[in-house]
């Protein structure tokens, strides 16, 4: 089982990398964008794991180690690792 992990600053914390993209990107002739978040991917592959207790697991390590719930949230998405 796989696991892909999205972590991003809440809405409410401001992203400096994400706003110095955001410029870049206006002075870069895109004039359209108005807001840039960066955050990151994280890949997370068990073995020997059912999609329900791989959800479970998942859950608590973005709880307890992957994020800090103060500024960030997150999200994941499980997949068969087809090898």
């Amino acid at each position: 089982m796989k696991a892909r992990v999205y972590v991003f600053y809440k809405d409410s914390v401001f992203d400096p990398q994400g706003n110095t993209l955001a410029q870049s990107l206006r002075h870069n002739g895109f004039a359209k964008v108005t807001d840039v978040r960066v955050g990151k991917v994280i890949d997370v592959t068990m073995e020997g794991v059912a999609a329900d207790e791989a959800r479970g697991q998942v859950q608590k390590m973005c709880e307890k180690l992957l994020s800090n719930p103060v500024i960030e949230s997150f999200k994941y998405e499980l997949r068969e690792d087809k090898k």
